[in-house]
């Protein structure tokens, strides 16, 4: 079973760039399809991307495309989400979720490992 964790949150003014990371235990992370989320106070939580097992196709909530970038590298079992053009409304705590297999989602409920979130606050 996969553990994962968050790092590289921070406050930042509109307009910077941010690279959030996620560190995962275990020898099959090249199984597992990513995801990140955000969730903003007050507000649900949001879907922003996905990234396939191999890392080769990545999809992007239409609120951060072209802005983010979602990669991986799978013999460190590491992914990153680097994150240009930070605008106030990206300010959330951000979650790193796994699920084993082929199927990538937006949907939350469908990634049943997560890590602890990373703070993002970007002020303007």
């Amino acid at each position: 079973q996969v553990q994962l964790s968050e790092s590289g949150g921070g406050l930042v003014q509109a307009g910077d760039s941010l690279t959030l990371s996620c560190a995962a235990s275990g020898p099959t992370f090249d199984k597992y399809t990513l995801a990140w989320f955000r969730q903003a106070p007050g507000k649900e939580r949001e879907f922003v991307t996905w990234i396939t097992m191999s890392g080769s196709t990545t999809y992007y909530a239409d609120s951060v495309k072209g802005r983010f970038t979602f990669s991986r590298d799978n013999a460190k079992n590491m992914a990153y989400l680097q994150m240009n053009s930070l605008k106030p409304e990206d300010t959330a705590v951000y979650f790193c979720a796994a699920q084993r297999g082929f199927t990538a989602s937006r949907v939350g409920s469908t990634y049943p490992h997560w890590g602890q979130g990373t703070q993002v606050i970007v002020s303007s």
